[in-house]
């Protein structure tokens, strides 16, 4: 008689990944530039692109992470992109299962997948992360069992909703404004973070973010990281209570176009945590208890 196994299930669970992908591939050719690089980062709004030869196929990605260590290291913008690539590229196939893809995800510490098609030379798309929150958040919103229930009176009523604290890191990086930009640039290395809090000097009450974007944007406009956080940080500070329904964090991080949200408890001052669409992929969850990761036996 075969042994019964165990098999993990999730509101991800039976997605492939030509669902959700992004039907779009942002490249540059290994001799373009960082500046060019930075360009396309910013005018696409990807978090990395991908590096080709000569012949138009994939050699390495360059992140906004490989950028900022550029900056760091003081290498000049029109550095070509073969010096600070990394490699090779990691692919999927868009019948593959979306949560096999996020676990090669999880498991290489790669925030994207490039898809790849029957051809070794074609590619179709890009998989990333805000990709599978984006396919989660649409699922609940025609979900059956609903994010929202009618009750009796005929008015919306909350039905096990996820909240934030639920997914959210529990730490937070910061640094006073009047803090020097490379110890930034180090933490963001170190930390493996996406944006540090910037805080008043003398308070310690939070007044801006400094994200890998305006790094490389400060990069781009020939700043030196010998400058203090003030000079390049984003205000305000866009943040969530810890109390918030998951489904409304990601709402607003999706219509917004921001990565990442940090979250307060009580008052916007007192910041806790940070909650990120990477944090919302890696929760394996819908924004309601119905679709909690679970564990099925089959026989």
């Amino acid at each position: 008689m075969a042994m019964p196994t165990i098999r993990e299930r999730s509101i991800l669970s039976g997605m492939l990944v030509n669902e959700t992908m992004r039907r779009q591939v942002v490249q540059l050719a290994s001799d373009q530039t960082l500046a060019r690089a930075i360009n396309h980062l910013i005018r696409f709004k990807s978090n990395a692109l991908l590096v080709i030869d000569g012949d138009s196929k994939p050699v390495g990605v360059v992140s906004k992470t490989d950028i900022m260590g550029a900056f760091y290291a003081g290498l000049p913008v029109e550095t070509s992109l073969a010096d600070i690539m990394v490699g090779p590229p990691l692919f999927c196939y868009p019948d593959d299962e979306l949560e096999s893809a996020l676990n090669v995800m999880l498991q290489n510490g790669v925030h994207r997948l490039y898809v790849r098609g029957s051809e070794a030379d074609t590619l179709l798309g890009t998989l990333a992360y805000p990709d599978i929150v984006g396919q989660i958040y649409r699922f609940c919103r025609v979900c059956s069992r609903g994010i929202r229930k009618k009750n009796d009176a005929g008015s919306e009523a909350d039905v096990n909703r996820a909240r934030v604290k639920e997914t959210m890191t529990r730490s937070v990086v910061s640094f006073r404004e009047s803090d020097m930009l490379s110890s930034v640039i180090e933490a963001l290395s170190a930390k493996g973070f996406g944006a540090v809090l910037i805080t008043e000097t003398q308070n310690r009450q939070p007044v801006g973010v400094i994200s890998k974007t305006d790094l490389i944007i400060a990069y781009h406009h020939g700043l030196s990281a010998d400058i203090t956080t003030r000079s390049v940080m984003s205000a305000p500070v866009n943040s969530c209570d810890h109390e918030d329904f998951l489904v409304d964090a990601l709402r607003q991080m999706l219509a917004r176009d921001i990565q990442r949200l940090f979250v307060h408890d009580g008052s916007p001052d007192n910041i806790i945590g940070v909650m990120s669409l990477s944090d919302a992929a890696r929760f394996r969850s819908g924004t309601c208890k119905a679709c909690m990761p679970s564990r099925v036996i089959a026989g």
